[in-house]
């Protein structure tokens, strides 16, 4: 599922100028001055976020192509996330335009933070089960602690911070680069450890007791012990990588996640109930957390690079100026993932690599580009309205679709017998097929 920023962050500012065609002039008030007008792409950008979430949810089972990819790659499922995390850093910009008790905003935002990490827990930690089962409660012993809404969480604090402590040299002459220099050296510093715990930590053989899991899975050689053989470093395979060994040590395997996208590789003979062969490779029969610890290092990259975007936003007073500082912008970050990709450096969203965090945030500082072109410079607003309704109610649509309260309700209508209900009828029709 795909991620939230779920503050409530506000995105009103001063409208400048135009390009042509021109929008329609903004609102007077009695006094005859313009109100400040709501930055509508903003929403329209959140909403997309939303609805790629339930698009990919629900459509990957039925169309593998845009589901995420098993292990290196980039499906239409592997933008989400990204997605979520640059608009989330760019409303920071907005919501610390101006910041005067910086104790106090630094309380709030850790506030902030740690109450979407314990949402984002209690949805997915796996107190809420599927909709099959109709039920609820989690061994703690098995509870997941990494999540969509916790990595989000993690990542808006540093970049919150990074906005309310990290110096800015306000000169008018000083690019947004220039102005922002500590930012920018933050983010040079997360990449760099991410990259040097990733390639410099030794992975040394590992094992995992399944039996311990409360999944059913088949035994190996009669016994429920599944051991891999890794003693490499920098390895970045999803046997032997050292994200995973991080959270096993720090999580504990019963807390990461049962069901990662590498289980769908064609050496783990996955079969369409979910099932592996014995014979399958013992690492395919064990969890992984998508959303680990050490890729938040590089989750919070994305937030800062948005939050560039944002000071864009606020001190640029020309459409003009602001779309061609995006492009470039976002042409440079582009330019430089592909660039580590081709020198090694795979785009993976489970292991959230530094070519996936820079070639993601330059697709959404494209898509960003355009809707404030469409909407707020040259006025489609109605084109995008039920996107913009959808960013709005973000958060609200992220709870009901994670706790799985909207399959619960669709369930409740039926035709004679519980079992013929809608969501039945679509799994039967599509998913089964």
């Amino acid at each position: 599922m795909a991620e939230y920023t779920p503050l409530p962050l506000h995105n009103d500012i001063e409208q400048p100028p135009s390009l042509q065609p021109p929008p329609a002039p903004p609102p007077m008030n009695v006094a005859g001055k313009s109100k400040t007008t709501r930055v509508a792409s903003i929403d329209v950008f959140r909403g997309l976020c939303v609805f790629l979430m339930m698009l990919v949810d629900y459509g990957g089972s039925i169309y593998p192509s845009i589901a995420h990819a098993p292990w290196n790659g980039l499906n239409l499922a592997d933008l989400v996330m990204p997605f979520f995390l640059f608009i989330a850093g760019l409303s920071l910009a907005i919501a610390y335009k101006k910041v005067g008790d910086k104790m106090d905003a630094t309380k709030k935002a850790i506030s902030r933070a740690a109450k979407l990490f314990v949402l984002g827990v209690f949805l997915q930690g796996g107190y809420l089960h599927g909709a099959k089962s109709l039920t609820y409660g989690v061994d703690i012993l098995r509870i997941r602690w990494m999540g969509i809404l916790q990595r989000i969480s993690i990542a808006y604090l540093v970049a919150a911070l990074c906005e309310i402590w990290l110096p800015c040299q306000k000169r008018k002459k000083f690019s947004i680069i220039r102005s922002y220099f500590w930012q920018w050296c933050l983010a040079l510093l997360l990449s760099s450890i991410y990259i040097g715990l990733l390639y410099g930590l030794h992975v040394p053989d590992w094992e995992i007791n399944m039996s311990n899991s409360g999944l059913s899975l088949p035994a190996a050689n009669g016994t429920n012990i599944y051991k891999v053989k890794c003693g490499t470093r920098g390895n970045i395979s999803p046997a032997c990588n050292s994200a995973g060994m991080i959270d096993r040590y720090i999580l504990g395997v019963d807390h990461l996640y049962m069901k990662p996208a590498y289980k769908n590789l064609k050496v783990c003979n996955k079969s369409k109930d979910g099932l592996m062969p014995e014979d399958s490779p013992s690492w395919c029969h064990a969890p992984f957390d998508p959303e680990g610890i050490l890729g938040s290092l590089t989750a919070a990259v994305i937030c800062i690079i948005g939050l560039q975007f944002g000071h864009i936003l606020v001190q640029k007073e020309d459409h003009k100026e602001r779309l061609h500082r995006w492009s470039l912008l976002s042409l440079f970050t582009f330019i430089l993932g592909l660039y580590l990709t081709f020198t090694g450096v795979p785009l993976n969203k489970s292991l959230f690599t530094v070519s996936y965090v820079l070639v993601t945030s330059a697709i959404a500082g494209f898509i960003f580009c355009t809707f404030y072109l469409l909407v707020d410079v040259w006025g489609y607003r109605w084109l995008t309205v039920a996107l913009e309704w959808m960013g709005v109610h973000a958060l609200s649509i992220f709870v009901l679709l994670t706790s799985n309260l909207a399959i619960i309700v669709l369930q409740g209508f039926y035709w004679r017998t519980p079992d013929n209900n809608l969501i039945r009828l679509v799994i039967n029709c599509f998913v089964s097929q």
